[in-house]
């Protein structure tokens, strides 16, 4: 008999310098609430479907560096949000404060950094 996992809901916590610039740009460029205003060090918004991306502070903060460079600090995630224009989804995340990465590598996918210095990918569907 297979056991019931115990874990009803899970959150996505992402590390930065500043949880309220963070909250900000991932509210904007996903169009989800700002439940937990910036306060005490930490930030959330929230999905319509009640998905949690939460953001903490963490001192002495140190960006990570994409593609992988010896010796300095990588990514040790990155989301990937799917899009149907993938242009206009790029300009519209420039203009929230992302920036394009220099390094692409599909021709189907953008690959952007973050405020904190994290890289998300927006992708469509379409095969290359």
């Amino acid at each position: 008999m297979k056991t019931k996992a115990p874990i009803k809901k899970v959150n996505i916590v992402i590390d930065c310098a500043d949880a309220g610039v963070m909250s900000k740009f991932y509210s904007k460029i996903l169009n989800w609430e700002c439940t937990h205003p910036h306060a005490n060090g930490w930030a959330a918004i929230t999905s319509p479907s009640g998905m949690v991306i939460a953001f903490q502070e963490v001192e002495n903060y140190t960006t990570p560096v994409w593609p992988w460079q010896e010796g300095k600090q990588g990514q040790m995630l990155h989301l990937d949000f799917y899009v149907d224009n993938l242009e206009e989804a790029v300009q519209f995340a420039i203009e929230s404060g992302a920036k394009l990465a220099s390094e692409q590598y599909y021709k189907t996918s953008r690959t952007m950094i973050d405020p904190a210095g994290h890289p998300f990918c927006l992708d469509t569907d379409k095969p290359e």
